[in-house]
């Protein structure tokens, strides 16, 4: 274009807008608000367990682990002591629990001296009368005159102590000791401090104080930081929400999050689908994780867990003729002990055959380090083997397994699952409750899908390869459920395939295959 034409162009736009004729306005670009940016070092992880409390920043490579125990002083005096028990629990003092645990015992020594060892050569059968012989000769020999561990000083009469201090504090001291979570819920009894309000009061001591102490992060700057709160996947949603009332209005926390311990350990081993079992101090949890979803009808929740298992290995060494005779139960230093001696000795190695000497030390408060020497056999396989056939733990009269079941509702939310019923229409309501209480009728079966059995037997195999132990018995009769499934698979491999159908119990364990 030449300087004359430009010139007339620009000639004709003067005419125009002389005539009234204006060129369209363009409206202002609107900037976008700003989104404030989350820095992950302001964000705490809590994840609180029946024994210990994990709590770290977002950004730390570990987190912290204290025991989640606190120490009140008495209020009144000539007040009442009281302590929670660490491996004591109810249903030990049945009529039938000896009976129970040496019935759970024959079962397990059947099945370790059914298999040969990794050479092909059968197991040596040891009795616990050849350990005993030995064990009953033994007498402590004192290394030092005076223990290095002393008793938490309680001379300024502190209003509370958690963690280490609490457990170390002498029992002649005015203190009551609790453990505010049981099997991953809020330790609510009949008993002093038992309360729901003194359980979360707990909590928020023993948060606070981590906070403070470990973290380093001041009471009043909460209010800059978010918190993610891991639970279990069965939970009490009314102690969730009271939990989640604290972090928010108590403690100052700008915003929570609340996650599934299951989905977040899948996640942070990066993998999207999991068979996830966590097996904790008091309880043991199974839950099947696909794409970051924890299906509700896989959630299982077993009652016993670690400390059942401390329990069990310290009948097994009393009746080898454990040295250490003053040892109870009752004793928290004592439980110490032997969850020392459990996580020292106990094992799953199906090539360890035969009697094994070894040693301990006991240091205690006020009284010198002895040396005691240990003749053990089979009782560090039988005491893990325990969590296959609780039966040995001798536990009678309490419920050791609990599923996931409909939420009663709360008055206090709006949108419960009672309105969420109630709104949806009458054909999403049968189906809903037809798939809670009935499989699918074999007119809207789909086929299942033989490979994702398969998989799932994969995954049984991978962990009794990993316990050195080829007869895993978690769920028998899940495996050879899912044995005769395929079986039945492969003599009818299609079945109808309608539009919809009901959920089946089963597609929780399937990856490439569910109910539509």
């Amino acid at each position: 274009m030449t300087q004359t034409d430009r010139d007339a162009e620009n000639g004709r736009d003067r005419e125009k807008e002389q005539r009234g004729v204006k060129r369209p306005v363009v409206p202002a670009a609107v900037p976008e608000p700003l989104q404030e940016q989350i820095q992950a070092n302001f964000i705490v992880v809590i994840h609180p367990g029946s024994k210990s409390l994990r709590m770290g920043r977002a950004t730390a490579t570990l987190p912290i682990s204290v025991p989640q125990v606190i120490a009140r002083r008495h209020k009144q005096p000539g007040q009442r002591r009281y302590e929670d028990q660490c491996l004591l629990r109810e249903g030990l003092n049945a009529a039938d629990s000896n009976e129970q645990r040496q019935n759970g015992l024959k079962m397990v020594d059947q099945v370790i001296w059914s298999k040969k060892m990794s050479n092909g050569v059968r197991r040596t059968p040891v009795s616990a009368e050849q350990a005993r012989l030995y064990n009953r000769q033994i007498r402590a020999a004192v290394l030092d005159p005076n223990s290095k561990v002393k008793w938490t000083n309680t001379s300024h009469q502190p209003e509370y102590l958690v963690g280490e201090e609490a457990l170390y504090v002498n029992p002649a001291d005015c203190y009551s000791i609790h453990w505010p979570v049981c099997r991953g819920h809020l330790n609510i009894h009949s008993g002093p401090g038992g309360s729901l309000t003194a359980a979360l009061a707990d909590l928020e001591t023993i948060w606070s104080h981590a906070l403070q102490k470990l973290l380093e992060i001041p009471l009043k700057d909460l209010k800059y930081y978010r918190c993610i709160l891991l639970i279990p996947d069965i939970c009490n949603r009314q102690h969730v929400k009271e939990v989640v009332n604290m972090l928010l209005v108590k403690m100052g926390f700008s915003a929570v999050v609340v996650h599934q311990e299951s989905v977040c350990a899948t996640f942070g081993s990066g993998l999207s689908s999991a068979c996830v079992v966590d097996v904790g101090d008091q309880k043991t949890s199974v839950c099947c994780v696909e794409d970051g979803v924890s299906h509700r009808s896989s959630r299982l929740c077993l009652a016993y867990g670690g400390s059942d298992v401390t329990r069990c290995f310290f009948w097994l060494m009393q009746r080898a003729g454990f040295p250490f005779r003053e040892c109870q139960l009752g004793s928290k230093l004592d439980c110490i002990l032997l969850q020392q001696l459990k996580e020292s000795f106990c094992h799953l190695d199906q090539d360890i055959s035969g009697l094994q000497d070894h040693e301990f030390r006991t240091c205690f408060p006020d009284s010198p380090v002895l040396l005691y020497q240990l003749r053990l056999g089979d009782e560090k396989l039988q005491a893990p083997m325990a969590l296959f056939y609780p039966a040995a733990f001798g536990i009678v009269g309490q419920k050791m397994t609990s599923l996931l079941h409909r939420s009663q509702g709360d008055a206090e939310d709006a949108h419960d699952e009672h309105f969420l019923l109630t709104t949806q229409s009458k054909q999403d309501q049968v189906q809903l409750s037809t798939s809670h209480t009935s499989y699918p009728p074999k007119e809207n079966r789909r086929g299942f899908n033989p490979g994702c059995i398969s998989m799932v037997q994969q995954s049984l195999n991978c962990l009794q390869t990993e316990s050195h132990y080829s007869g895993f018995y978690v769920h028998q009769s899940l495996a050879s459920f899912l044995n005769r499934k395929e079986q039945s698979c492969r003599s009818n491999p299609v079945l109808s395939r309608p539009e919809k159908a009901h959920k089946h119990p089963l597609n929780v364990f399937c990856k490439s295959h569910r109910w539509l």
